[in-house]
């Protein structure tokens, strides 16, 4: 095998294996999807870059690793194929219909190695969901038809038997044939039992903490700059990035460790469309950025002047909202105990010493005076234990088996605790805070 390929194949199974990833319904290890992808790629190509795409192709999606690490690793090649495989749209785009139809422009606008990988991608997502969730697998058909209609720049073997595998799963789930699937209309996101005052609570997080707050002033050179020159001043203030100014506008940036002799404009890196954000963009959006980017850049009166890297998010202010956030999953656990047992039976589903803390706690509560009763006075472990005991439960967070909630479950504790101790929570809790993240983006974008 090609070193390109087996250092990706390296790299994406460690990334997926780190955050425990494994398939949505067969529980699966995740790299068994990759190697699928990777397989079908090499029956149509023999290209290292593609196929080295086709095991990283959801890396920068799904787990801790940016396309700065891409690029370090593999190049800009093969890191800007996984940027074209990775969705350009954001939680706070809008509904499922808004944000496919943006992913969508982002994959007709994408090379034709990139459209190969994706159409292995279709394929092999195609013959899992169809076959394990027949209800879900009616809209997915209908996106992956119109994901054919702009793929065509991709392999025609591939193209030819994403297409055949559409027809099939299509034909299993009684509906009409692709080339009579019309794009799905705006399909709801799943329901939430959140409280009027939650909605309120969520909205005041999002207004109330934004990426101005967090953002290091970004110190911009003119084009011509010499680089060393550039390098004398970040390096020993251990500054990472630098913007570029032309005609009075910053139009990029470059890092420290690519300087080298000559102007900075040779060193130049334009901006992505998804890296440049707003002063009053929400923290949220501003780590959905950092999933992706090295870095996140602020603009002010129109033009960048500030940067955000994952160092920043160790910030005090940044470390309060995630524990505000860790509230509002509490409340919202809370609020779907009240409403799947008013009768208050959920007590059946806690041990017997877990209970006996809650009641002495609640005890103890009542003496000072306050006002509280017993599901107030449990643990948020095990307000969540209590609700992922219930199967309807778990599908309504999206987890197809027991185990794959107790995980998550264990890294929220894990966010917790480091959070309460002051612990490195980017090495440690990255997976759990873009997952936070991204939680509170879908319910903010639900209820507006």
């Amino acid at each position: 095998m090609d070193t390109l390929v087996a250092r990706a194949r390296e790299f994406a199974t460690e990334a997926h294996v780190r955050i425990d990833q494994r398939r949505k319904y067969t529980q699966q290890p995740y790299q068994e999807h990759l190697k699928a992808v990777a397989q079908l790629v090499m029956e149509v190509s023999d290209d290292p870059e593609t196929i080295a795409a086709a095991w990283l192709h959801d890396t920068v999606e799904d787990t801790t690793a940016t396309f700065g690490d891409l690029e370090q690793a593999f190049g800009p090649a093969v890191a800007q194929l996984v940027a074209e495989l990775t969705d350009a749209s954001k939680p706070s785009d809008g509904n499922r219909a808004t944000r496919k139809a943006i992913d969508l422009r982002h994959s007709a606008a994408a090379s034709a190695r990139a459209q190969t990988v994706k159409l292995a991608d279709l394929t092999d997502n195609c013959r899992d969901i169809c076959r394990h969730d027949p209800t879900f697998g009616r809209v997915y058909l209908a996106e992956a038809a119109a994901l054919l209609g702009v793929l065509t720049a991709g392999d025609q073997v591939l193209y030819r038997r994403a297409q055949k595998t559409v027809a099939e799963c299509a034909k299993r789930l009684g509906l009409p044939s692709p080339s009579e699937t019309r794009e799905p209309d705006a399909v709801p996101d799943p329901p939430t039992p959140a409280s009027l005052s939650q909605r309120r609570a969520q909205r005041l997080f999002t207004a109330a903490f934004t990426a101005r707050d967090i953002a290091e002033p970004l110190r911009t050179f003119d084009l011509a700059h010499p680089a060393p020159a550039i390098a004398a001043v970040l390096k020993p203030r251990d500054l990472e990035i630098a913007g570029l100014r032309g005609e009075g506008v910053t139009v990029g940036y470059v890092r420290a460790h690519d300087l080298g002799a000559g102007p900075a404009d040779e060193h130049l890196r334009p901006f992505a469309a998804g890296q440049v954000i707003t002063g009053d963009a929400s923290l949220s959006e501003v780590i959905g950025i950092l999933s992706r980017y090295d870095s996140c850049f602020v603009t002010a009166m129109g033009d960048v002047s500030g940067v955000v890297t994952r160092d920043d998010i160790q910030k005090p202010i940044v470390r309060m909202w995630l524990f505000g956030i860790i509230t509002l999953v509490e409340m919202d656990l809370v609020e779907r105990i009240r409403t799947r047992w008013p009768d208050g039976h959920w007590t059946r589903l806690l041990s017997a010493g877990r209970l006996d803390k809650a009641q002495a706690l609640l005890l103890e509560r009542r003496r000072r005076g306050q006002h509280a009763d017993l599901l107030d006075c449990i643990q948020l472990g095990d307000k969540a234990r209590i609700l992922l005991e219930d199967e309807g439960q778990r599908d309504l967070f999206g987890f197809a088996t027991k185990g794959a909630a107790q995980r998550v479950l264990k890294d929220l504790e894990s966010l917790r605790n480091n959070l309460a101790h002051a612990q490195d929570i980017v090495t440690h809790d990255w997976p759990q805070i873009a997952r936070l993240a991204r939680r509170i983006e879908d319910t903010i974008a639900h209820f507006t």
